[in-house]
């Protein structure tokens, strides 16, 4: 059935703490190049400064049937969209507190471009359509439809090392204000 990926029904199910990302604090971030939907290709490991990279399951598009019937079911898996327009809305905030930010799907590059032009992004989004970095950081997963998605995750990284993790993501649609939250905390 064709679904409107920025609503979010009132009973999503909240996903729980599965222990998936408690290894993720304080490690290195894997030397991985990912694909970017600006044309570039991005080595998270070698950043330096301070990076938000939110890591979701996949995004629909309007009019478009979901991958699966149950795909609102699944704790964690809707509301992709609408967390995505939140870190656009909240871009300016976040960079002007010193952090860049990407988005990272197992979608591949020509999806996710489609999406960055849709939604008007001003920051490029990461593909980890061979999970490669996915396997190296051993982010949570979940199989759905034969694919393997990340599960929901929200990670600031500070040259090179995650110094907080965001696991679970739950609502989606006020996450980036979560993360603006607590850098402005940081920052205070």
């Amino acid at each position: 059935m064709a679904f409107d990926p920025m609503s979010l029904p009132a009973d999503l199910p909240v996903p729980v703490d599965d222990g998936g990302a408690a290894h993720l604090l304080g490690s290195r971030v894997p030397s991985v190049t990912l694909a970017a939907t600006d044309g570039s290709s991005v080595a998270l490991a070698a950043l330096t400064g301070r990076t938000v990279v939110y890591a979701y399951p996949r995004t629909g598009r309007p009019g478009e049937a979901s991958l699966v019937d149950d795909w609102d079911s699944i704790p964690g898996a809707r509301g992709c969209t609408p967390e995505t327009c939140g870190f656009r809305d909240h871009h300016g905030e976040l960079a002007a507190l010193g952090a860049r930010v990407f988005g990272l799907s197992t979608q591949d590059t020509p999806y996710q471009q489609e999406q960055v032009s849709r939604l008007q992004l001003p920051f490029a989004l990461l593909s980890d359509k061979s999970l490669a970095f996915t396997r190296a950081a051993s982010l949570p997963t979940f199989g759905v439809a034969g694919q393997t998605l990340i599960k929901r995750l929200t990670l600031l990284i500070d040259d090179g090392t995650v110094s907080h993790v965001w696991y679970p993501v739950f609502p989606p649609d006020t996450h980036a204000e979560t993360v603006l939250g607590f850098l402005r905390d940081q920052a205070g």
